[in-house]
This record gives C-alpha cells, sequence and structure tokens, in this order.
C-alpha cells in the first residue's frame, strides 16, 4: 500500500522537454460544460488561465462548451470563424448542431465554440445504448443533467471527426491554418483536446472507440463517489484502498456518473488532476493513476492592486462595518474597532467543506475569549448558496432605516456646518443643539426609535427552506452560539453569495473578501480549494486543511507557510474534536495579534500570491498537452 500511494505523489517535470513541438503545428481544443457557463471552480480554471494559453497556442486555441443562451448574451461575442473552421461548422449545421464562434470577453480574450443542439428523446436514447454496448455504461434515465452531458459529448465527437476529416482532405493543400488564412506548410496539424470533468468529457470514449488521430487530455477535478463519500463516512482517505469503487457507486445510486469517470480517465491518452490527495482517491477509485498534476493558479495581476491594498483593506472593511451595525446594533453594540471579521465559504456540503468544525471551533474560540478577557470580538460569516424564500424582512427594514438614518445625520452635519461657519468667522460661541433644525432633530429621534429590534440579532441572514432540518442552523443550535450580547463570537450565516445587487451588501465578493481579517477553510474534502487562495491575492490571511489540494500543495512547497499567513491545519489521520481544538487554538492566536501585527501579516500574504500565478503553475498543462502529442505519434507509430 505504501508503494502505490508513493507512485501517486509522484508527477512527471512539467518542464521536461517532449520529442514533438506540438504548439508548432498543433491546434487545441479545450472542453468544459463550464465554458461562458460560471457554475463552480472549473469556469475559474478556464477564465484565470486563459491568457497562459492562448499566449502558447496563439490564432491555435479554441474553448469548446454549450450554448447558454441568457449566459452567452453577457459572456460572449460572436465573430467569423476561419474558412476551414467554418466549413466544418457549416457541415454540422446540416446535421442539427449549430455551433456559435466568437471570443469570450475575458482577459485573454481566448477563441470559443459554444454548441448548440435540440435532440429527441428517441436520440438520446440510441445514445445511451451505444455507450452500453460499445462501452458497457450503465446511463440513468430521468436525468436532465446526465442527458445533457451525453448529447454534448456526443456533438464534440462529431465536431472532431469532421476536423480530422477537414485535415485529411487537405493534406496537401490547406487545412488548419493560423486564422489569418495566408497559405501554410503547417497543414496537417496535430489535434489536440483538453476535457474537464464528465461534464465535458464523454465525448473520449467516443472518439477511441471511432479511432480519431485526435490527443486527448482528461482532467478530473474530484470525483463524485470521493465526494458523496467523504461527506457521508468518517475516515475516507484512511481507508481508501480498501473500498470497492463498484459497490459504493450502486450503495450512492451514481453508478452511470461513476462509469462515465471511468471511461474518461481510461480512454484519455494522458490523465490530469489537480493534487497528489485527489491523485490517490482516482487511484483507488477510477483505476488509474493521474500522469501529472494540474494545480489550478490564478491570474494574480487581475487581482493585484500594488500598495493600494491596505488602503482598500479599510475601505471594503468599512462597508462590513455598515452590515454589522445594520445587523446587530438594532438589539446592542459593540466596538467595531475592536472586532475581527472572519468568514468561510464554497458550495453547500457542510461537513466536506469544514462548516462544521468552523462553527465547533467558534465555540470553543467564544469561551477562550471570555477566559482571556481579550475584549474583542469576532464576527464569523459563512458564505454559501442555499434555497431560500427570502432575506429576513426584520434585518431588510433595519438595513433601510439604518441607510435613511444616515441620510438624516449627512443633512444634519450639512445644515450645522453652514449656520456654524458665520458665527465662528464672527468670533461667537456656537450652541450646537441651538443650530439643529427642529424637523431634522425630530427626523433623528425617529429613526432612532425606528432602529430598534426586540430580541437577539438572527444567526441567519434570510429563511431558509427546511430551516428546522438544515445541518448548519442545527449545528449552530446545538452549541448555543445565538448571539447573546456577552458572547465574543458572533455568527451570520448567509446562505446567499454576495453580491453589489444584495440590499443587505451592496458590494461584490471579492471586495468583501478584501475587507475581512481571516478567511477560514478547514475542508475534510476538497481536491483543490479556491477560497485560500483567492484571500490571498486579496491580501488576507487564511487557514486551509491538509485535507485540501492547495493546503497539501502550500504545505510541500512552504514549509514555513504559518510565517506568512497560510495556516495549514492537521485533519488526515485525526478526530473531529482534536482538529477543533487545534483550530481554535490558530483562530485565537490571529485575535491575539495587534493592528500592526495584523497589518505585516497582510503585507507578506499579499507578497506569496504571486507564487502561485498561472505563469509560476501553468507549464503543468504544456507538459499534459506535450506528453499527449507524444503518446498519440508512439501510437500511431510517428515515434518510436
Amino acid at each position: 500500500m505504501a508503494k502505490r500511494r508513493e507512485r501517486i505523489t509522484r508527477s512527471p517535470d512539467p518542464d521536461a522537454p517532449s520529442p514533438l513541438h506540438g504548439v508548432a503545428d498543433g491546434v487545441l481544443f479545450e472542453i468544459s460544460s463550464e465554458v461562458c457557463n460560471q457554475v463552480g471552480g472549473i469556469y475559474q480554471v478556464l477564465r484565470s488561465k486563459a491568457s497562459l494559453i492562448t499566449a502558447r497556442w496563439p490564432n491555435r486555441y479554441w474553448l469548446v462548451g454549450p450554448y447558454m443562451e441568457q449566459k452567452a448574451s453577457v459572456e460572449f461575442e460572436p465573430s467569423r470563424p476561419p474558412r476551414w473552421l467554418g466549413r466544418v461548422l457549416e457541415s454540422l449545421e446540416s446535421e442539427g448542431i449549430r455551433i456559435h464562434h466568437g471570443r469570450w470577453l475575458i482577459a485573454g480574450n481566448p477563441r470559443v465554440l459554444l454548441i448548440e443542439r435540440a435532440v429527441q428523446w428517441q436520440e438520446i436514447d440510441k445514445l445511451k445504448f451505444e455507450l452500453w454496448s460499445e462501452h458497457s455504461i450503465e446511463s440513468p434515465g430521468g436525468d436532465r443533467l446526465v442527458d445533457e452531458a451525453i448529447v454534448f459529448g456526443d456533438s464534440v465527437r462529431r465536431f472532431l471527426t469532421r476536423v480530422c476529416e477537414m485535415r485529411s482532405a487537405s493534406a496537401g493543400d490547406q487545412a488548419i491554418d493560423d486564422p489569418s488564412e495566408e497559405p501554410s506548410h503547417g497543414a496537417q496539424r496535430r489535434i489536440i483536446a483538453h476535457f474537464h470533468e464528465w461534464l465535458g468529457g464523454l465525448a473520449i470514449p467516443m472518439i477511441r472507440k471511432a479511432k480519431l488521430p485526435v490527443a486527448t487530455v482528461f482532467t478530473t477535478h474530484a470525483t463524485l463517489l470521493g465526494r458523496y463519500m467523504a461527506s457521508s463516512e468518517e475516515g475516507f482517505y484512511d481507508r481508501l484502498w480498501s473500498i470497492d469503487n463498484a459497490a459504493e457507486a450502486g450503495k450512492y445510486n451514481i453508478k452511470g456518473i461513476h462509469g462515465y469517470e471511468r471511461a474518461c480517465a481510461h480512454g484519455s491518452h494522458v490523465f490530469t488532476t489537480v493534487s497528489p490527495i485527489t491523485g490517490e482517491e482516482c487511484g483507488a477509485l477510477l483505476g488509474r493513476v493521474p500522469d501529472l498534476f494540474t494545480p489550478n493558479g490564478l491570474n494574480v495581476s487581475l487581482n493585484n492592486v500594488g500598495h493600494e491594498f491596505q488602503t482598500l483593506h479599510a475601505t471594503y472593511k468599512e462597508a462590513i462595518h455598515r452590515f454589522v451595525m445594520g445587523y446587530f446594533f438594532p438589539s446592542y453594540a459593540f466596538d467595531l474597532d475592536r472586532t475581527i471579521y472572519m468568514f468561510t465559504s464554497g458550495r453547500f456540503e457542510p461537513k466536506n467543506k469544514g462548516f462544521d468544525l468552523c462553527l465547533e471551533a467558534l465555540a470553543r474560540l467564544n469561551a477562550q475569549i471570555k477566559e482571556f478577557d481579550l475584549g474583542l470580538n469576532v464576527v464569523f460569516f459563512i458564505v454559501t448558496q442555499r434555497q431560500t424564500r427570502t432575506i429576513d424582512p426584520e434585518s431588510l427594514r433595519l438595513r433601510g432605516v439604518l441607510n435613511e438614518l444616515d441620510n438624516v445625520c449627512n443633512s444634519i452635519l450639512e445644515g450645522v456646518g453652514k449656520r456654524m461657519f458665520p458665527l465662528a468667522a464672527s468670533g461667537q460661541r456656537a450652541n450646537l443643539d441651538a443650530l439643529v433644525d427642529p424637523y431634522w432633530s425630530l427626523r433623528y429621534r425617529r429613526m432612532q426609535q425606528a432602529f430598534r429590534r426586540n430580541g437577539l440579532p438572527p444567526v441567519v441572514s434570510h429563511h431558509v427552506e427546511g430551516d428546522w432540518s438544515d445541518p448548519v442552523l442545527s449545528h449552530i443550535r446545538h452549541l448555543g452560539l445565538c448571539n447573546r450580547p456577552d458572547d465574543p463570537v458572533k455568527i451570520v450565516y448567509h446562505p446567499e453569495f454576495i453580491s453589489p445587487t444584495s440590499p443587505l451588501w451592496g458590494m461584490d465578493y471579492d471586495q468583501f473578501v478584501r475587507g475581512t481579517h481571516l478567511g477560514v477553510f478547514p475542508s475534510a474534502y476538497e481536491p483543490w480549494g479556491y477560497t485560500p487562495l483567492e484571500c490571498m491575492a486579496a491580501g488576507t490571511p487564511a487557514i486551509t486543511s491538509d485535507l485540501a489540494g492547495f493546503g497539501g500543495y502550500v504545505a510541500d512547497r512552504h514549509p514555513d507557510h504559518d510565517a506568512w499567513g497560510m495556516t495549514v491545519l492537521k485533519r488526515r489521520g485525526r478526530g473531529f474534536h482534536e482538529a477543533a481544538a487545534d483550530l481554535a487554538r490558530w483562530m485565537l492566536a490571529y485575535c491575539r495579534l495587534d493592528r500592526r501585527g495584523r497589518i505585516a501579516m497582510r503585507n507578506a500574504v499579499e507578497s506569496k500570491s504571486w507564487d502561485f500565478d498561472w505563469s509560476r503553475l501553468g507549464s503543468a498543462y504544456h507538459r499534459a498537452h506535450d506528453l499527449a502529442l507524444e503518446r498519440l505519434a508512439r501510437e500511431s507509430g510517428e515515434l518510436r
């Protein structure tokens, strides 16, 4: 067992030279269901590394995704394809497959192909039967997500078939030319197709069955079986190699999707994943050890604001102060200058994302701050996406009252200033109360009276569907974290992602992150984890875990990580309460820092963010593409 794990932690050198010069004579298609379609973390991967890939593949790189009209209208700009590609698209339109060609309106401005295809259920059933008869993969019925993935995969397969036919038919002429459409000697360009997740990768077994001359790369960012098991069972990684993956997939009713993932992994020329810990998971559950790791970076320059990041922290902290005043002050007030803002965020997987561990640690932190009489408060935000009915009406009302109170105060200041100036100029003593217009004095008192709440501030900002069965709310109630005035730790469970359109916020999530003091992400299952990396880019210290791919990467390559503001909590092989005690200790250590210490840590973590830029991490993608071309060439006898 030790040897098997040893193999998984190794990865080919991403900078090793390839015997083929794929960039010079290749064309790259990168396929994902999240192209111009924000759903999860893969969207961030594609979006942030687009500049890196387009720089290496100028005029020979296309992202391929499904056409979602509403989202495409915002992120996609149509444009004319090059002649060779136009002929491919025309031939497919006659088969009922319409492919929109254009640019993704992001940094790097990459070319994209968005596939639109409407099919009848009989055709979907035919495709499912082919997956069963040719690849022994079961497909569940009545699952829209599965049906869409199968249709998309077949459409990609047909597209690549046409591209290969175009290349073959035009071998002596002009085929996959540079879109400048000038004559080229590189007519027979090699074709690389890089697929992300089973939702985008179902074309892989189809391509292999058709024996298309396409070099394929498959990147899995997680396994569905691993995600399900980690959220339901303790000690998932400790018993990884003893798991009967087929039996467990049946238990969780995901045999079809598990089969898709295995087929994509085994069918690709190069199989990659984002981290060694997910590599272990793939080896055990999918039956193939990844060829190399493609860690996720960020385009740090897009987040970098130079020396302004400390100023922006103060600016956005004021916006958080305003939220806290509207949320807590109607019940009771506390010193905002002695308040630390911490948060966790992510998709609603409370156990996998470590929300449960955060709450357990916060209960301990609450007692410790009291015990040591630190004289400060911690407001902890849990930001996720949950089915809700509405924002809590009372919280919404009070935010409106706060805004009106602000307007009243500004009007009073303006009026007093105008009346006070001539008195001051003439040397007279001013009676400030007498200078306030009676109308505004009355409005002021009325607003103060309206800005009151009977009872404690709620722990949740919205009315949640299934309130009493919500695991986060149940855990909060169990721990007694109910926002009492004498509790230094306050909780705001915010089951909606923060956005400028929210009447409670009026700010972007990125701005919220910059305004906080500490991000806390002690995940139990996290193949990579962008949230702590996003904190780094914003100059916000963070806590991650050794069960997160990012946490493992940091621990392996940066032994001094604690010193510059990225704590890696040890969770592997440890009990829940032991990890909670450790997390509380780290959070308390941060609370003990003075203002100068917090500023120094923000400086340190922001400067380290450049180590995670795509310019540093992107070479793994280059190696994956070169390796796929090399294996295709050996397979076809071009290389021996």
